[in-house]
């Protein structure tokens, strides 16, 4: 711990979170790429503060608006509303500093959902948890054009994820640069629902109500089929990183994605499970060729696996969730038979 930043203390001043006479201490969090992140002890009890960078923690020069703030904080009064125990409790704003305050949700009580999978700990009735939370979100926001014009945020969405993500990769991949593409202009093209746009286990806490939602910085009004196909690429990931354990990432696959379809009332299951399976491709490629590749995977094998994967599907795609799981099992016992 450390005596609390200046410009910290007073912004929570400003907030009525501090008073000024009074002792605070603050340690900065790990994990996030695209913020600074604080715990600060207060004499009532920790809080978490947040603050917007404008170029991210990554080694690719990525340059990020730093007013995607505000829309994190309407993500979470939104989701409050709909879900309360899905996200924390915001508990305060600072626009002209760039940062808000919320609750502190300690992680010896909210574990971390990455830290899990990465251990082999599936949890398939957690998946199903995450999928069925998901989409009482996005039913809820489904078609509303206050939440639309309450997040008329596509050009931050854009320069966070459709260009790091899928334009950076086909760059790396012009011979698939069309099939890319495509899966940006269908994306950006599909306004129907909140989309959180960051549903990735490291942003996810596993409560004991369910799953808690973070990082909600990419917030904005899309695809739904973006925020299931980029949690469901983790998970088939995961299989890679720990091939002994990939029956159980594949059990949470299917959990999350049977949780979510069947409460899907706004438009065509069908037409949406197609579009997260014609996206999740692109989404595999892009952890390893986009300009966020995931960390844990480090053999040039594993790498030639996503690779020769994504490739056949972005070539061909398939109609459903179930056959490209299968594919991916097939895929995952070829790795593990394949010679060092």
């Amino acid at each position: 711990m450390r005596d609390l930043p200046q410009d910290l203390r007073t912004a929570l001043i400003r907030l009525d979170l501090l008073a000024a006479d009074t002792p605070a201490t603050a340690e900065p969090l790990t994990g996030g790429v695209s913020s600074d992140i604080w715990r600060v002890d207060l004499p009532d009890g920790p809080i978490c503060v947040k603050r917007a960078l404008a170029k991210l923690k990554v080694e690719a020069d990525w340059q990020v608006p730093v007013e995607r703030n505000k829309y994190e904080i309407s993500w979470l009064e939104t989701v409050a509303a709909i879900a309360p125990s899905a996200a924390p409790r915001l508990l305060g704003r600072c626009d002209d500093d760039g940062l808000f305050a919320m609750e502190f949700l300690d992680p010896t009580v909210f574990p971390l959902w990455k830290a899990e999978l990465m251990d082999g700990r599936a949890d398939p009735c957690f998946a199903a948890s995450v999928g069925a939370t998901l989409g009482r979100i996005h039913a809820a926001t489904a078609d509303d054009a206050s939440v639309a014009a309450r997040f008329d945020s596509a050009g931050i969405f854009h320069a966070i994820r459709l260009e790091p993500y899928l334009e950076a990769t086909a760059r790396r991949h012009p011979d698939l640069a069309d099939s890319l593409r495509r899966l940006v202009a269908v994306t950006a093209d599909t306004r129907r629902v909140l989309v959180h746009g960051d549903v990735s286990p490291k942003n996810i806490l596993v409560g004991d109500r369910g799953p808690v939602f973070l990082d909600a910085e990419c917030a904005t009004f899309s695809d739904p089929a973006f925020d299931i196909a980029f949690c469901l690429n983790h998970l088939l990931l995961k299989c890679l990183y720990r091939p002994a354990d990939s029956a159980a990432y594949l059990s949470c696959f299917t959990a999350l994605s049977d949780a979510y379809l069947p409460v899907v009332d706004w438009e065509d299951r069908a037409a949406l499970q197609r579009r997260v399976a014609h996206l999740l491709p692109g989404l595999l490629l892009a952890r390893v060729d986009g300009k966020s590749p995931v960390e844990y995977l480090e053999d040039s094998r594993q790498h030639t696996c996503v690779r020769g994967f994504a490739r056949t599907l972005l070539d061909t795609p398939v109609p459903s969730l179930g056959i490209l799981r299968d594919r991916w099992a097939d895929a995952i016992t070829t790795y593990r038979g394949a010679p060092a």
